[in-house]
């Protein structure tokens, strides 16, 4: 669990983020979603440690953040894993070695065991016989379903994706979606994504924030952004023509 209470960020005396407070659960896909200039990215880099509030608190599973000393916030991140907007794949390395690099970076492991891991993690994500081959070698699906292995070789506790459906058709997308919760669900983790995707709310929206401006305007799940009278809400879900029908199939079954 991540529990983010009133955080301010700013810079250049332009304040970014104004008051976030709210609570991203365990073993859930919690989803942050807005416009463009509303924060999103600001947010998730402060949730990764890499930007610093000016004001508020972010813990994990208990643990403030910002009372950690260099050796325990060291500790913390190696218990997250992340999964970039364009993969990030090193494109010298073969899917094997990319997997295996958290490992190498942040374990003692013999290469056996790495070896082992990285192969496991490989079938899960169903790359069989990919091992050997180099990024440019296989699609834009596969190589996010290695972004996936790597980001969750190193077993995290917390997993941030940053738009990890950008660049791909509906149908990959959806199973990368379905592919990220189940991974979710298996391991208990503390999953936040920020996304773009309205399809990826409707699949897997089990918790879903939406900011503005640097505010919270509003969170619920999948099934409550339909119903919500939020006005800035609304409008952004209608922004998307995919919402338009389904919430007129929703609405209709209600």
């Amino acid at each position: 669990m991540i529990e983010v209470n009133d955080i301010h960020k700013a810079f250049h005396g332009e304040e970014i983020l104004k008051g976030i407070t709210t609570t991203f659960h365990r073993g859930k896909t919690n989803l942050i979603i807005g416009t463009s200039g509303s924060g999103k990215t600001v947010f998730l880099k402060c949730l990764l440690g890499l930007f610093t509030p000016e004001k508020g608190t972010i813990s994990y599973d208990g643990e403030n953040y910002s009372e950690l000393d260099e050796e325990e916030k060291r500790r913390l991140r190696q218990r997250m894993g992340m999964v970039f907007q364009g993969s990030a794949l090193f494109d010298s390395m073969t899917v094997e070695e990319n997997i295996m690099f958290p490992l190498k970076m942040f374990t003692r492991q013999k290469k056996s065991e790495m070896m082992d891991r990285a192969n496991e993690v490989i079938d899960r994500v169903n790359l069989e016989n990919a091992n050997k081959k180099l990024p440019s070698e296989i699609s834009g699906g596969m190589q996010k379903r290695v972004a996936i292995a790597r980001a969750i070789v190193t077993r995290p506790k917390y997993l941030f994706c940053d738009e990890p459906n950008s660049g791909l058709d509906p149908n990959t997308a959806m199973v990368i979606d379905n592919l990220i919760q189940e991974i979710t669900v298996e391991n208990d983790i503390t999953t936040v994504i920020n996304t773009h995707d309205m399809n990826s709310v409707m699949e897997i929206g089990e918790k879903i924030i939406f900011l503005k401006k640097g505010f919270l305007e509003w969170e619920g799940d999948k099934t409550q952004i339909f119903k919500t009278d939020n006005e800035a809400v609304t409008n952004f879900v209608y922004s998307s023509n995919l919402f338009k029908k389904v919430r007129k199939a929703q609405l209709q079954g209600f």
